[in-house]
């Protein structure tokens, strides 16, 4: 008996990976990059942030950044500290603060970090947000933002701390301090999920 070669026709598995691949390129978002990378200790706990009425505060290299989530409340929480610190921002820069990534400079420095191109506010080096006694306008950030996110969205803000794992505890003291000085007593953590230990 005459034997004959096998083919598979491949098409029709072609079709369905590239369908998946265009699928998946089409649907997935960029990751955001964070103006200062850190390296969050690690934990087992899977609780999530929510994804909006949140404020996180990055602490890394002894330096403070701060981000609210919402364009409407980080618009306001904007108008607040410009009343505060008798600064004028334009519509310009309120809708440029609105889609910024989060930031670490003195208020009165804000604009210069607004008037840069997304790609060379990188390059900045921003030196955190002024936390100590004399100049505490982290405090302010926080209480604005709260007020904010009341006025919006009728519900209290929560607040979370992404510390670098190697980072010295005093600053993180420091920043815990300005939360309870607000009886704010209830924030997250971040960490990073790692595999439970058997």
């Amino acid at each position: 008996m005459k034997k004959k070669s096998t083919s598979t026709d491949m098409t029709a598995m072609c079709d369905v990976a590239f369908l998946l691949l265009t699928f998946f390129i089409l649907t997935a978002t960029a990751k955001v990059p964070e103006v200062m990378p850190v390296d969050t200790p690690a934990s087992t706990v899977q609780t999530k942030l929510p994804e909006k009425d949140l404020a996180t505060l990055t602490i890394g290299k002894g330096k403070v950044f701060f981000d609210v989530k919402g364009k409407d409340v980080r618009v306001r929480t904007l108008e607040l500290m410009g009343d505060k610190y008798g600064l004028t921002f334009s519509d310009d820069d309120k809708n440029k603060f609105a889609v910024m990534e989060s930031f670490g400079v003195p208020v009165q420095n804000l604009k210069q970090v607004l008037d840069a191109s997304p790609s060379e506010r990188k390059s900045i080096q921003q030196p955190g947000i002024p936390k100590d006694s004399l100049d505490n306008q982290l405090a302010d950030w926080v209480q604005n933002a709260r007020i904010a996110n009341i006025e919006k969205h009728d519900k209290e803000l929560e607040l979370a701390i992404k510390g670098d794992a190697k980072e010295e505890y005093p600053v993180i003291k420091r920043v815990m301090d300005i939360l309870q000085d607000q009886k704010i007593n209830n924030f997250s953590l971040v960490t990073g999920l790692r595999g439970k230990e058997k």
